[in-house]
């Protein structure tokens, strides 16, 4: 088990943030994205300048608001600031947190997850660093009409930048989609389509779907978000535990919302024990 942090944060104060959880033991930090807000990206360059052991990245990047080549451009310049220490976190946006100001953009959900699942294909076509076309319904790359000296070099991590995407259970269009992909974080849905509490045996559940199916042979992580703030190291642990035994391979702790004071003094006590 592996232990990160969630939050909000500007440049300047992400580079604080970092360093400070790196030198408190936490296995990673990771970023919001929102339809405008403080761009993650750049946060995350100011704390690959300072860190050299923590893994950085994204909880979550909207695919729909940026286009594919962009995404792996930001993204293979962060790999290689990091040395190869960068997660892409992505999902197809939250539509609640303020879409409605921007109607330019696609809310519809059938075609988000659409182009979530266009935005996974392009990304690791693109990392390969080789000439390929894509005739997807919203996105047209032709890198066979661009010559090989003009690509940029390919991300330090291979086959690609590990992208972790959102799979709700018990929907398999969703876990499908999961399949092509390095992480899961996990959600549930009701027969009536509502988000609902996740239990452990839901997760060991997913697991078991993973396991059997996916035939890609790269690590996979299994990210559950929680909080342990407060608690007291046993209290924690007894929480933690049967997200462990269920197939989690990171606990990320969740400051969204939570103040700069209350962020800095959650990363100071350190990741729960186990």
């Amino acid at each position: 088990m592996k232990f990160g942090l969630a939050f909000y944060s500007e440049p300047r104060k992400m580079a604080q943030l970092a360093e400070l959880a790196e030198k408190a033991g936490w296995d990673g930090c990771y970023l919001g994205d929102a339809i405008w807000t403080m761009d993650p990206m750049i946060s995350l360059a100011t704390a690959g300048f300072v860190t050299q052991r923590i893994r950085l990245g994204t909880m979550v990047v909207p695919a729909p608001l940026r286009r594919p080549w962009k995404l792996a451009s930001e993204l293979l310049a962060l790999d290689h600031l990091t040395n190869g220490r960068i997660t892409l976190g992505l999902g197809a946006g939250a539509v609640w947190m303020g879409w409605q100001a921007f109607p330019d953009e696609i809310t519809d959900t059938k075609a988000r997850a659409e182009m979530l699942d266009e935005t996974i294909d392009i990304l690791t076509l693109l990392f390969q660093r080789k000439q390929f076309d894509y005739d997807g319904k919203y996105f047209h790359p032709k890198l066979t009409q661009m010559d090989v000296q003009y690509y940029p070099p390919k991300p330090i991590q291979q086959p690609r930048i590990p992208i972790w995407v959102p799979g709700i259970w018990p929907r398999m269009k969703s876990m499908r989609r999961i399949l092509k992909c390095d992480g899961l974080l996990p959600q549930k849905m009701d027969a009536e389509g509502k988000f609902v509490d996740l239990l452990p045996d839901d997760l060991r559940q997913m697991k078991a779907f993973i396991d059997a199916n996916r035939t890609l042979t790269t690590p996979f992580d299994i990210v559950f978000e929680g909080k342990t703030g407060g608690l007291e190291p046993a209290q924690a642990q007894e929480k933690i535990m049967p997200w462990v035994e269920a197939g989690a391979t990171w606990w990320i702790e969740g400051l969204w919302g939570e103040s700069d004071e209350q962020v800095i003094e959650r990363i100071k006590k350190g990741p729960p024990g186990l």
